[in-house]
């Protein structure tokens, strides 16, 4: 089987104009579209949320860029335009946020963007907040999926940049587990802190999308973990004409604390099937948010995994799974899982 190099061993190198050309679906979302979004009829929210945004859509398509305050842009030229500035998709993990949030950029026309709450904060990070304003103020449609505050810091600066790129008329799109009005509740004890997120609250009209994750809607459980000595059988087995890397999950553990999140894609590019040896349970919360990180790109790319040690409802203690991050480690096992069981069981990673 075709093999490369470990992630462990990787030093991937990311600039600006990387950053700036990524802001796009990843290849998971590359071609979906509203209609093939399949709602599940026990939960009507999923069907009404595709016709808002659809109408959502159309407004940005035929946005223009007229003169106004932020308060006048972020609602319209008057009480009776419905037409918000922003839109928010709140619900649980696989209601089919992310697929639909995609849509609704591959739906709309001219200069746009998409990435990850995580992403823009890199973004800003490399060009500097000014610069980020005036790139993205070009765009009629900024979309960030999983938007979830879990930094002081960063709570401030996305403020502070979709205040900013509202006020340039530039058509907002979120998607998180958590309405905005609650996204730091539980974890910011400062009065400013909660002023900054009623803000980002304000800006956005909520769409929630009930339903169960669809990821395991009906499925069956995430296989158990192989026997070390069978990772690499397994995988050659079973993969012999992709690419394969196989890592230790003790130095792939130790490179991602070395590695700034901003790289993890380019980490693993051109895996196929990531073969993890001897998984366990991450004790360190900062390597636990790098893992969510990596857990996600991995989802995004479709790479699927095949594995030995703890299964991965156990990758992150009831400790973490019951704290402040527990939303973002939930939605990790669950991808996770879907990439296990496609590995290993051979099913779509949905």
């Amino acid at each position: 089987m075709p093999t490369a190099e470990p992630l462990s061993q990787r030093t991937p190198q990311v600039g600006v104009d990387d950053l700036l050309g990524s802001l796009s679906p990843s290849f998971r979302f590359s071609e979906v579209s509203f209609d093939s979004y399949i709602p599940d009829p026990g939960h009507p929210s999923q069907a009404e949320a595709v016709e808002v945004l659809r109408g959502f859509a159309e407004n940005v398509n035929g946005a223009g860029q007229g003169s106004g305050g932020f308060f006048s842009k972020l609602f319209g030229r008057g009480a009776e335009d419905s037409a918000p500035q922003g839109i928010y998709l709140d619900g649980g993990f696989g209601v089919g946020k992310t697929h639909l949030l995609a849509s609704l950029y591959h739906a709309c026309q001219g200069p746009k963007a998409f990435g990850t709450f995580v992403e823009y904060t890199n973004l800003v990070g490399a060009l500097s907040f000014r610069k980020t304003v005036d790139v993205l103020s070009g765009y009629r449609l900024v979309c960030i999926d999983e938007f979830e505050l879990d930094d002081a810091g960063d709570t401030t600066l996305m403020s502070r940049l979709l205040r900013e790129l509202s006020d340039a008329g530039v058509k907002l799109a979120a998607t998180s587990n958590t309405l905005p009005g609650s996204l730091g509740e539980g974890r910011f004890a400062a009065s400013d802190f909660k002023r900054e997120i009623q803000v980002l609250a304000d800006q956005f009209r909520v769409v929630r999308i009930d339903g169960e994750d669809y990821r395991h809607r009906g499925l069956p459980e995430a296989p158990p973990p192989l026997e070390s000595a069978a990772v690499e059988g397994f995988a050659q087995e079973h993969y012999g004409d992709r690419t394969v890397v196989v890592d230790d999950f003790g130095p792939l553990c130790e490179h991602l604390s070395q590695v700034h999140p901003s790289r993890y894609r380019r980490l693993i590019e051109g895996v196929d099937v990531l073969a993890i040896k001897d998984v366990d349970t991450i004790d360190s919360q900062a390597l636990a948010l790098r893992f969510v990180v990596l857990a996600d790109r991995l989802y995004d790319q479709d790479v699927k995994i095949v594995a030995s040690g703890v299964p991965f409802d156990q990758l992150f203690t009831e400790e973490m799974m019951a704290g402040g991050y527990m939303k973002k480690y939930y939605r990790a096992v669950s991808r996770l899982t879907a990439l296990a069981r496609a590995g290993q069981m051979g099913e779509q990673a949905l």
